[in-house]
């Protein structure tokens, strides 16, 4: 029988894992979407949306459909699953593989500050208005409500639910990956003074750093969170050996 696995996912890493092993007679994958976006990319595996309902609920999950393997490939800033894969796996003795993605490292020409979450972003921002492109995904943006005097830029996969949001809002709704002539145009255009960020690593996105360090614009970087992992493999290849090192031979 081929090994039965976990991919929880919601990022490029995850669906090009999910194509990776699409067919491979080895092995049995499901991957598992958060369900934060409604139209997602179509997968060549079989995929179960929402969450789990905490630690009990993922446990329950892995018991009853067998599961004999788990993949977090969760997004670097989406610490609570990670910490629920980590304790659920330990309860039921089911070997764990986090894909870690490596941060952008920061160059000596970038003008980035660095601050522990979004909160402290919004506060750094400063009292005086300025034009201010926000990337960093839909469900943060009320917070930057806390500093209504700057008129913000929002790029998104999906409009935001939050009731309560920055006055001076424009939404911009795409899908990456970017590229850096077309950033540099955009935040010209826009005149952007200032990009806020979280260091999500990878290349989808990364054309806005290359584009704000070539305009020379300060960045508000977001640190990454303490993400509980399982065994680090550090690419989608290296993910598909240590799947290979579980799943049963002469499958």
């Amino acid at each position: 029988m081929p090994l039965s696995v976990l991919i929880l996912g919601g990022t490029t890493e995850a669906s090009a894992l999910a194509r990776k092993i699409a067919g491979d007679p080895r092995l049995a994958p499901i991957l598992s979407l958060a369900g934060r976006t409604t139209n997602p990319q179509p997968q060549p595996i079989p995929i179960r949306a929402g969450g789990f309902g905490g630690i009990a609920g993922l446990v329950t999950f892995l018991r009853r459909e067998a599961i004999e393997a788990v993949v977090d490939a969760t997004h670097p800033y989406a610490d609570q699953m990670s910490a629920h894969a980590v304790a659920a796996c330990r309860e039921t003795d089911i070997p764990l593989a986090s894909l870690v993605r490596a941060e952008w490292p920061r160059r000596a020409d970038d003008q980035w500050q660095v601050v522990a979450d979004t909160e402290t972003a919004a506060r750094a921002l400063g009292d005086t208005p300025r034009r201010v492109f926000l990337s960093l995904g839909r469900q943060e943006l009320h917070v930057f409500a806390t500093a209504p005097q700057h008129h913000y830029l929002a790029r998104l996969i999906e409009r935001p639910e939050q009731e309560t949001l920055p006055p001076d809002l424009r939404l911009l709704q795409a899908r990456g990956p970017f590229d850096r002539i077309a950033e540099e145009r955009l935040l010209r255009d826009e005149r952007i003074d200032v990009l806020v960020s979280k260091n999500a690593g990878g290349m989808a996105t990364y054309a806005k750093i290359e584009a704000a360090r070539a305009l020379g614009l300060p960045v508000i970087m977001i640190a990454r969170p303490h993400k509980p992992a399982g065994a680090v493999v550090p690419d989608v290849d290296a993910c598909v050996q240590w799947l290979h090192g579980l799943a049963p031979r002469g499958v």
